[in-house]
């Protein structure tokens, strides 16, 4: 990783530090939280669907029927496009603020996002990994020491 003096790389979920150096069963941590994920999205969509059945029975009506319908439709696809951009770049926390209903409501469009990025990275890494490579180059900017004395340089013609 990285001297005692430089930055250190930001935990993740599940994850920890392994991120950095792809190690300690990385790739088996991925494809844990990858099948948790859909696990997690496939009960979770029998449960709406229970729910579904639930509405019928009582007879509620097919306006509210199609509402609750097209509302979890909606949610999901939100809560999904959301949870994707917050993988490559810091979500706005009043923002998150103001969605943490509508992603509650569609908490299976980011299970799925979370599963669709385990088969490519550790969800969040590549953020994480530019912000920590930058903050080991600004280290080493800071860090590096001058060699000679430039007052004894030669003058650019």
């Amino acid at each position: 990783m990285s001297d005692e003096t430089g930055p250190r790389p930001e935990p993740l979920r599940f994850f920890g530090t392994s991120w950095v150096n792809h190690d300690h069963g990385y790739a088996a941590r991925r494809a844990g939280v990858a099948v948790g994920a859909l696990a997690a999205a496939a009960v979770s969509c029998l449960v709406l669907r229970f729910a579904y059945q639930g509405l019928r029975i009582a007879d509620t009506g097919t306006f509210v029927v199609a509402l609750v319908v097209v509302m979890f439709a909606v949610c999901t696809a939100l809560a999904f496009r959301t949870t994707w951009q917050n993988f490559s770049q810091r979500p706005d926390p009043a923002r998150q603020a103001s969605l943490r209903g509508l992603l509650a409501i569609g908490f299976v469009g980011s299970l799925l996002a979370h599963a669709l990025r385990c088969a490519t990275e550790a969800p969040g890494e590549r953020l994480h990994r530019a912000e920590y490579d930058e903050a080991r180059a600004h280290h080493a900017r800071r860090t590096t020491r001058r060699t000679g004395n430039p007052a004894k340089r030669t003058p650019k013609p």
